[in-house]
């Protein structure tokens, strides 16, 4: 559980930043090792940014959406999301 009681609800990517620290943690800080993580916390950080912008140009507050809404927010991308 996080120290800060809020930590969940201002920051979506908390688990991707806890699973990048425990990788740390683990390797003896050794960065190399723990590539998977940081990649996948920064596309974490990218994408909520790109949705708290665009809610922010539409005018929709709160900027980052509630807890409760960013699963249907994410699986909503992964749909439109263009194919490989």
């Amino acid at each position: 559980m996080p120290r800060n009681l809020n930590a969940e609800r201002d920051n979506p990517c908390l688990k991707e930043q806890e699973l990048s620290f425990k990788c740390l943690n683990k390797n003896n800080f050794d960065r190399d090792k723990c590539e998977v993580y940081f990649a996948n916390y920064n596309n974490c950080k990218e994408f909520w940014n790109k949705v708290r912008s665009d809610r922010r140009a539409q005018g929709i507050v709160p900027y980052l959406p509630p807890i409760e809404e960013r699963a249907e927010i994410k699986a909503e991308y992964m749909k439109s999301k263009p194919k490989l």
